[in-house]
């Protein structure tokens, strides 16, 4: 009995990984929800958001525009994803107690993957050594700013940490594992690392590959539900929201229905338009998480925090208050505070807080030109501009809050029917 242990051990140790990450998963599905539904099962472009899809997210093509980041970011994500190939043999391996089961089945096949994997492995870890050096020496612009102190930043380099730990326990774990050295199948780089314990008991050895093997898919299943609480829950997101993103018109802003169809019953009580247009709303805008969409709380959720919208925000550029990236960082922040005052009440409790004021200032909000060059630039596809224009719709609409320029602009196009403060009799003067 003693002898199945181990795999005992192993089995509780999965069924509970997999148990908090399919609950981290209802939970953000349930968050995400909190916003107004709408249509993500599109039917419209579907083959155009697959291959954005594929391009965008598999492909990273918009993350190649900047080479350096984007080159070292591809090979970390390939790396990172093909090299966890291995998961299935170690997870086999920990439940059943074999060892290495795939090598006796693939013959030189295996010895091609493991090669591949520790080749990736490597260079995994340089990239991630650059990475760190780019943002904790180098300080590269981007990677600060507002909110970008204290858990953000920290975050960011847990992840370096996790992942240069996991790639070196599984290099050791090859070189220390005489058996696998034995066959000479594979082992590329654990090869070289192998000279340096050669001179050990074979059960030092074996406590070191035993060690390894236990701290490399215990690492794995502790940063599966790490990706949760991290900006690095994109590696799940950016699938289905680079799916989900526009495909046609990308700088065209949305009507609302009903204010569209009020207009036209204005100018044409005949017109004909749809009875749900007419209906009211309970509100115009976005004051809070729930009065924006389910999409985008998915584009919040799937945030990578890496700056590049705000590095090309025009209005940020020139000092002012605005960072496209904070406005996504503090709508899922809103929506982690509602989460746990669900989970703590049972439902949403009113906490006397709200998206607006709480979290994105109105400075902020009027700070935006509506350029689009925050969507354009994102790597996954996420549109910080349609919450922004969002609170600022609530804010005129609902509160009758705006500068004054743009009020005197409001009342000029609704008293003369041009933006300047001229009577429309004296038109041929003023417009020469």
């Amino acid at each position: 009995m003693s002898n199945y242990i181990p795999n005992i051990i192993f089995f509780l140790i999965l069924i509970s990984s997999m148990y908090f990450f399919i609950s981290n998963l209802i939970k953000l599905y349930r968050n995400i929800n909190l916003g107004i539904s709408v249509d993500l099962e599109t039917n419209d472009n579907k083959s155009i958001r697959i291959k954005n899809m594929l391009k965008i997210a598999f492909g990273q093509s918009k993350l190649i525009s900047r080479p350096i980041s984007g080159i070292l970011h591809a090979v970390v994500y390939v790396g990172f994803i093909i090299i966890n190939i291995e998961l299935i043999e170690i997870i086999i391996d920990g439940l059943f107690g074999t060892h290495r089961i795939f090598s006796s089945y693939l013959g030189s096949f295996y010895g091609f993957l493991i090669a591949t994997f520790e080749i990736l492995a490597i260079s995994v870890i340089v990239s991630v050594l650059i990475f760190w050096i780019r943002r904790n020496i180098l300080k590269i612009s981007r990677f600060f700013g507002d909110n970008m102190s204290g858990w953000p930043k920290n975050d960011a380099n847990y992840i370096l940490y996790f992942e240069v730990i996991l790639m070196t326990l599984f290099l050791v774990m090859n070189a220390t594992d005489v058996y696998f050295q034995k066959t000479n199948n594979g082992n590329i780089i654990s090869g070289y690392i192998f000279n340096y314990f050669s001179d050990l008991p074979l059960s030092t050895l074996h406590i070191i590959e035993r060690f390894c093997w236990w701290s490399h898919i215990i690492g794995i299943f502790m940063f599966m539900n790490y990706l949760y609480y991290s900006k690095h829950l994109h590696i799940l997101l950016a699938f289905p929201n680079t799916y989900y993103g526009k495909v046609n018109n990308l700088g065209k802003l949305n009507n609302l229905s009903t204010v569209t169809s009020e207009v036209k019953l204005m100018m044409n009580p005949d017109a004909d338009v749809s009875s749900e247009d007419v209906d009211e709303i309970p509100k115009f805008g976005a004051s809070d998480i729930f009065d924006l969409t389910n999409l985008q709380l998915l584009n919040a959720y799937s945030c990578t925090e890496c700056g590049r919208c705000t590095s090309v925000c025009p209005a940020n550029i020139t000092g002012k208050k605005l960072s496209p990236r904070k406005v996504m960082m503090d709508t899922r922040d809103r929506t982690e505070e509602v989460s746990r005052n669900i989970d703590k009440n049972g439902s949403f409790v009113n906490d006397n807080k709200t998206l607006i004021n709480d979290y994105v200032l109105k400075e902020e909000i009027w700070a935006c030109t509506s350029c689009n060059a925050c969507v354009d630039e994102c790597p996954i596809s996420i549109d910080p501009l349609s919450i922004i224009l969002d609170m600022r719709r609530y804010l005129v609409m609902e509160e009758s809050s705006a500068p004054v320029e743009l009020n005197n602009m409001m009342s000029n196009i609704e008293n003369n029917g041009a933006p300047w403060p001229y009577n429309q009799m004296d038109r041929l003067n003023w417009n020469e």
